[in-house]
């Protein structure tokens, strides 16, 4: 792949993303989250540190998201039949997507202390 344009290469990444999407409930609803919350950053007009924060954790959780995705589309490959190791696999990287998810809600939380005061 190194002698390869980088669109040839980005296609691989948002055929990635694609897949996601479209296998993935918690990645659309998280997406659409997304969507609202920026949807009242562009309401409220919030300084720019707060866009800044709140799209950054955006960011992190979608990632999170993609990666729990990518985990656990190994792990089925890698051991169809069900396994204890697998479920921890699987259950720890769906507790790193809840932290970040957990996280963000309390910046949401800050914000509109924040807005309000």
């Amino acid at each position: 792949m190194k002698n390869k344009s980088l669109r040839f290469r980005l296609q691989f990444a948002v055929n990635g993303i694609c897949l996601a999407f479209s296998t993935e409930k918690s990645l659309r609803f998280q997406a659409a989250v997304a969507i609202i919350v920026v949807s009242v950053l562009g309401i409220v007009q919030p300084p720019l540190v707060w866009w800044a924060i709140i799209v950054l954790m955006i960011a992190l959780v979608l990632f999170a998201e993609l990666v729990n995705t990518a985990l656990e589309v190994m792990c089925d490959f890698i051991q169809p039949d069900y396994s204890e190791q697998i479920k921890q696999i699987k259950d720890i990287a769906a507790g790193a997507v809840l932290i970040l998810s957990l996280c963000s809600l309390i910046i949401a939380a800050l914000f509109l202390m924040a807005s309000l005061i």
